[in-house]
């Protein structure tokens, strides 16, 4: 029974960190110039930390149901690598925007790309795992 609602709760904690995030990313890439970009994160940080931490807490209860053949599985593995890089990236971004203005330098503008695209390959390395 814990299994399902896990699960369950991973995925929509999920859906809020790559909603949130990917909606700032989206922004810092051009689109949507008509709305400010500190309100907007500051707006959706919340629902992304909220996110995260769900997904980690689902995450742990996952891996703890099947942790031998996680442990060994390079799917598995290859998605904790995208969220630690995902992380990094998140950190490299706060590091060097503390405050956003409404147009970003060509650098913020890569890191939200690249922020775009792993966090969906982490979504799509989580969904693989059931069938690798």
């Amino acid at each position: 029974m814990i299994y399902p609602i896990a699960n369950t709760a991973h995925v929509i904690g999920a859906i809020m960190v790559v909603g949130a995030i990917g909606i700032l990313d989206l922004r810092v890439l051009g689109y949507g110039r008509d709305l400010p970009t500190h309100r907007l994160s500051s707006a959706l940080a919340p629902i992304a930390v909220a996110g995260l931490a769900l997904m980690v807490i689902s995450g742990v209860l996952l891996f703890v149901a099947d942790a031998r053949a996680l442990a060994g599985s390079p799917i598995f593995l290859t998605k904790l690598g995208l969220i630690a890089l995902a992380g990094l990236n998140a950190l490299a971004f706060r590091v060097g925007w503390r405050r956003l203005d409404d147009h970003p330098p060509v650098s913020a503008r890569v890191l939200a790309g690249l922020s775009l695209a792993l966090w969906l390959a982490v979504v799509i390395a989580g969904r693989l795992i059931a069938y690798f």
